[in-house]
């Protein structure tokens, strides 16, 4: 009789054991992933409102990786962090007129090569105010934190002659942006297509940041949840007089990526 109890109060703690174990996932949730985007660059900038030059970017492949934590918590915002690689961005143009960049001005005619890194990292606070398993919205704020450099490199004349000079420029700054994100599940299928969109537009400086993609989960069991993902991301980057900056350029290219959920 005592190892009946025993066996009975084993199968129990067991049981009870196992209903935590798979509460807890469902109110508490990790995310982690990474995405291979190949950016197409266009667009212009310069130091003066009507002395910015266009450029003819190179293509370029970067990389995102992102972790997001979910919980229950009333009143307390969900966490997302993505750091988004954006260097190696180099390209090419012809100066009409004059450009003048980073203290030095190159003469009409003159090609200029530029490079630039707008590295920067998302940090998303967001509320999931509607998840039924297969469709959720969430909306919240996402603050970007750009920190960029840019390098001009052409021609200068002074009284020695043509000169090959280097113009630099840098710029930093947090910039708060209004964020939404949804997605659709296809059900029996392992589809799903979502979206996530942060905007800023204040005056003359506008900023936005958007991808849209279709996502397959290929693992889907108790302990962890794998999915690939194909989409479309765009980053544009309009600035007037941000520390002595204008621009007006555009990111945007279709991106892979590998997303887990434990």
């Amino acid at each position: 009789m005592k190892s009946q109890s025993t066996l009975k109060l084993a199968i129990a703690a067991a049981c009870l054991a196992a209903s935590s174990t798979a509460h807890a996932d469902m109110i508490l949730g990790l995310y982690a992933g990474a995405q291979y985007w190949n950016i197409e660059p266009e667009g212009q900038f310069g130091t003066e409102q009507d002395d910015q030059e266009t450029f003819n970017f190179d293509s370029t492949a970067n990389a995102s990786f992102y972790a997001a934590l979910e919980h229950p918590i009333p009143l307390v915002p969900n966490l997302k962090v993505r750091h988004n690689q954006m260097d190696g961005l180099s390209g090419n143009g012809t100066v009409d007129g004059t450009f003048t960049f980073g203290g030095e001005t190159y003469q009409s005619s003159t090609d200029v090569m530029v490079d630039a890194d707008l590295t920067n990292t998302d940090y998303t606070l967001y509320y999931e105010i509607f998840d039924n398993g297969l469709v959720s919205f969430d909306f919240g704020v996402n603050v970007k934190h750009i920190d960029a450099i840019i390098n001009a490199e052409g021609n200068t004349q002074s009284g020695t002659g043509n000169n090959r000079e280097t113009a630099t420029e840098e710029f930093s700054g947090y910039v708060p942006m209004g964020y939404v994100a949804a997605a659709i599940g296809l059900p029996l299928t392992g589809l799903s297509v979502y979206g996530d969109f942060s905007l800023l537009a204040i005056g003359d400086h506008s900023l936005s940041d958007y991808q849209v993609g279709v996502a397959y989960e290929f693992i889907d069991n108790l302990a962890v949840d794998m999915s690939v993902q194909a989409g479309y991301r765009s980053f544009a980057l309009e600035l007037d007089d941000l520390e002595g900056i204008y621009t007006d350029l555009d990111f945007a290219g279709f991106y892979a990526g590998l997303e887990v959920h434990f």
